[in-house]
């Protein structure tokens, strides 16, 4: 006999499970399929278990500078196999976690893939092939995305891996190529690298991160040559061969062709939504460019579904993910929840020095032609920084040459990723500089140069 709910989410991860809590939030009866972990890719094989490997390669790092603080050890040697099992086990517990909360909210989880059979019916095939019928009022479709594929650079699981394979890596190869300088390619760079092992980042823009403000790519850049990561930047083209005991990466670069081998090869060149097999057709939903196609309520073509997250397109990020969810339980709720702007969306880069950014970059506004003031404050001039030995990099703010809204804000260092936020919130409020003029900022403190950095955009920079 078919089970009857106000809600069934098709997918666990940090869209889907949190629309399914902030569903029941309102009173719904939630049902919640996921095919694999509870969890997600971001818990299970991306955000969680990469930070977990980018904290040792961190601490590498870290190490080689505790003789200027007075303290004295030695590094007896790096076994990635451990970090690579920590980072895993972190992810199992945290799935588990996840659990509870399904079970705290009094969701129902069905472990199985579902399939529209109609706009308001789902079959769910359960891991022991029996089937379970699923009729819904409202479906939010939370299914993710996969690794893209482009001719000559396939990933195959073997030696042409992606970034789910690259994390079940424990015996970590003497050198290894990466394609594309997006988040992904960087991060596992950074690991690598620290952890001994011969990198080589291939890219064919002309900067490491080329979606981030030109300044925080050179930073990062610089840093990274300073590790000692190959970096083959702006290149023209280029493919992949697995050869059984090695890869060959076939380069174009500046007109010439020159072949790279490599142990292993990672191609990180983006991702497309998991579309197929779900029987959208069925529902009546439409897809467009790998994406599902939907309103500023993430409400798709079909009234009564919805879709979050990475399948329904860009930002592909986790935290934009979970947001999309709680807009999309709060509508079909008969809420009436603010529209997501995306450009008050931050990104998050977790490599060291980390990056992070909402808003413009300096290009877009040129590109745009909008007047804009910059200012700047390095982490240099930072007095807790240099105190701490974490004087890298800078905050860079682009605010409105007229009312002084704060257009972009772009972070390069080791707090990157926990300063942004007060800029996220900033925008949100759509405040004006003055009132960043108006807030004390706690001395000594990283956060301190957010302030810094809006007085000299106006040219009001007190400590540089």
């Amino acid at each position: 006999m078919a089970k009857t709910f106000d809600v069934v989410v098709l997918g666990a991860g940090p869209g889907g499970y949190v629309a399914a809590i902030r569903a029941s939030q309102l009173g719904k009866k939630v049902a919640i399929v996921e095919a694999d972990k509870l969890g997600g890719v971001c818990l299970n094989r991306g955000c969680i278990p990469t930070k977990a490997l980018l904290k040792s390669a961190h601490s590498v790092h870290e190490l080689a500078d505790f003789k200027s603080l007075g303290i004295n050890v030695d590094l007896k040697g790096l076994d990635g196999s451990v970090a690579v099992k920590r980072a895993n086990v972190i992810a199992d517990n945290m799935s588990k976690g996840i659990a509870f909360l399904m079970k705290k909210n009094k969701i129902e989880v069905f472990n199985g893939k579902g399939v529209f059979k109609s706009a308001k019916t789902i079959e769910v095939t359960l891991a022991n092939g029996t089937k379970e019928e699923l009729n819904t009022t409202n479906t939010i479709i939370a299914t993710g995305a996969h690794y893209r594929s482009f001719p000559g650079l396939e990933h195959n699981g073997k030696r042409l891996i992606g970034a789910w394979e690259a994390l079940k890596l424990e015996n970590l190869p003497k050198s290894i190529g990466i394609v594309g300088a997006g988040a992904i390619g960087v991060e596992f760079a950074y690991f690598w690298n620290s952890f001994g092992v011969d990198v080589h980042i291939f890219e064919m823009q002309k900067n490491l991160l080329p979606i981030e403000d030109t300044d925080s790519s050179k930073e990062v850049e610089k840093a990274y040559k300073k590790y000692g990561i190959k970096m083959s930047l702006g290149i023209e083209g280029i493919t992949a061969k697995d050869n059984g005991k090695d890869v060959t990466f076939s380069v174009k670069e500046g007109g010439k062709n020159v072949d790279y081998k490599f142990d292993y090869g990672l191609i990180a060149v983006g991702m497309t939504g998991n579309i197929d097999g779900f029987g959208l057709e069925k529902a009546g939903v439409q897809t467009e460019k790998g994406f599902i196609k939907v309103n500023d309520m993430y409400e798709t073509t079909t009234k009564g579904i919805y879709a979050i997250g990475d399948v329904a397109g860009p930002p592909l990020l986790a935290h934009a993910a979970s947001h999309e969810g709680v807009t999309a339980a709060e509508h079909l709720a008969g809420k009436h929840p603010h529209a997501i702007d995306k450009m008050n969306i931050a990104g998050c880069t977790y490599c060291q020095p980390q990056v992070a950014s909402v808003g413009y970059t300096e290009r877009a506004l040129q590109e745009k032609g909008i007047e804009y003031n910059v200012g700047k404050a390095p982490f240099m001039a930072n007095g807790k920084a240099i105190a701490s030995n974490e004087n890298t990099g800078f905050i860079k703010v682009l605010t409105g040459k007229k009312y002084g809204e704060l257009l972009g804000a772009h972070i390069v260092g080791t707090q990157a990723t926990e300063l942004i936020h007060e800029y996220v919130l900033f925008r949100t409020m759509e405040g004006i500089d003055e009132e960043i003029f108006a807030t004390i900022h706690p001395h000594p403190t990283l956060g301190e140069w957010l302030g810094e950095a809006v007085l000299a955009a106006k040219g009001r920079a007190l400590n540089l």
